[in-house]
């Protein structure tokens, strides 16, 4: 009987380790309040990580500290990835991985090799990781970095190579992101984000054509063509095929690769044309030139504004147009189950609208942008004892011109809000005040 015992714990042992742990222990964690908040959150940590594990992605994935590994080498590595880190003053949850899949260089550019491992790679963990963080107030973000595999051929021999992408996303646009119902939804929320590859800043593009769902993902899809697009490629990345010995007995291994499509840059409604340059360079002058202002502004309007700390005002692309986007916190003395629009619109009566004549004479005469976004982090009061509510991102785009007409009384709030883009967690909605705050849907 007790050799019986003994085997069936040999046993259970020996499976724990074949499953290995996603979670970074709170004791390798260095900064004290990181490790604080890693030790009291990791139950909830284990669960992504175990949600990661199970899905089923392209190609193979591993949680992984270090990137730009052998898969044989991955294997045999510590996969501990999951952890809180500081990314630009901002507490948030960091997960890294290495992604054995490869691109073909010369049908696969940056953008297009960027947006097929944020489909399938960074979507999938965002979708275990923030319904379980969205109402941490300790979490003001996320960091995902992946690495993956670029092919390229030099002499007429392929030559492979890792390429590292990193996006960051603060916490309303990752809840945008998570609940967008298509494409360009998602997209609202990547305008938010910090997009590197290889460290170098890059913007992605989504098409609007399509669904965004877990179908799927376009590189394992067989037979898929798209009648005007380029034909694109990816291989399985695992044995190195920097030898090219090695890459041709691969090669005869190999299934042949499936073609498929790259998406195309998103399909817009014809915009103006741009009356304000919205490079990145030109954003960067346009921040500096303003800065005085806008720290007199967070200092002054702070008691009645409750900017949120950790994302300072900043200009921002949008619509082929610049904004100053102002992110904010609006608690409203609704209950839990209230209508996304009505708390739509009790935001921009009761904490918006007060703020738009302040906020204006900070920024007199012509600014060189194009108007203000007043985006909402918006939360219901929800009684002691009881679960936070799930907070929702509302976002009012206003055009400078619009705004001013609005201070000088020569328009309504709804005159206001007809002249700009309202977003509700990443979707563009039509909000009639009175209606909404009549409204009794959820």
């Amino acid at each position: 009987m007790r050799a019986s015992r003994f085997a069936v714990l040999v046993m259970l042992l020996v499976g724990a380790r074949i499953v290995p742990a996603q979670v970074v222990a709170s004791v390798e964690i260095t900064d004290p309040a990181l490790r604080a908040l890693q030790e009291k959150s990791f139950a909830d940590l284990k669960t992504v990580g175990q949600n990661i594990a199970g899905h089923q992605f392209s190609f193979p994935f591993y949680l992984s500290r270090k990137l730009d590994i052998d898969e044989k080498i991955q294997k045999r590595t510590d996969q501990h990835s999951i952890r809180f880190e500081h990314y630009n003053g901002a507490t948030v949850i960091a997960i890294s991985g290495n992604y054995y899949g490869a691109y073909a260089s010369d049908k696969f550019n940056e953008e297009q090799r960027a947006r097929q491992t944020f489909q399938d790679v960074v979507v999938p963990i965002l979708k275990a990781v923030v319904p379980t963080f969205q109402g941490n107030t300790a979490v003001q973000g996320y960091a995902v970095e992946v690495s993956h595999h670029v092919i390229s051929k030099t002499m007429g021999m392929p030559i492979e190579r890792p390429e590292n992408l990193m996006i960051y996303f603060p916490q309303a646009a990752a809840v945008k992101l998570v609940n967008a119902q298509n494409n360009l939804a998602q997209q609202g929320a990547l305008l938010n984000a910090d997009v590197m590859l290889n460290a170098k800043q890059l913007d992605i593009w989504l098409t609007d054509e399509e669904p965004a769902s877990d179908k799927e993902p376009a590189l394992n899809a067989p037979d898929v063509t798209r009648t005007g697009a380029p034909e694109a490629e990816a291989l399985p990345a695992g044995k190195s095929v920097t030898t090219p010995v090695i890459a041709a007995n691969d090669a005869a291994s190999q299934p042949a690769p499936r073609p498929v499509s790259a998406p195309a840059p998103p399909i817009l409604a014809t915009p103006p044309p741009p009356v304000h340059d919205s490079s990145s360079q030109a954003l960067a002058t346009l921040q500096s030139s303003i800065q005085g202002a806008s720290n007199h502004m967070l200092k002054e309007l702070e008691p009645d504004a409750h900017f949120v700390i950790y994302a300072p005002p900043a200009f921002i692309p949008f619509h082929h147009q610049v904004f100053l986007e102002l992110s904010l916190n609006t608690t409203l003395a609704e209950p839990p189950d209230s209508s996304r629009y009505k708390l739509a619109a009790l935001a921009f009566d009761e904490h918006i609208s007060p703020l738009i004549r302040r906020v204006l004479t900070y920024f007199p005469g012509d600014q060189g942008f194009d108007g203000i976004s007043f985006s909402s982090t918006v939360r219901s009061r929800t009684k002691p004892g009881l679960p936070a509510a799930k907070p929702l991102s509302v976002e009012f785009f206003f055009p400078i011109e619009s705004l001013r007409r609005y201070a000088s009384y020569d328009c309504t709030g709804q005159q206001l809000i007809n002249d700009g883009i309202v977003l509700i967690n990443g979707e563009r909605v039509g909000l009639d005040l009175e209606l909404a705050q009549g409204s009794a849907q959820p």
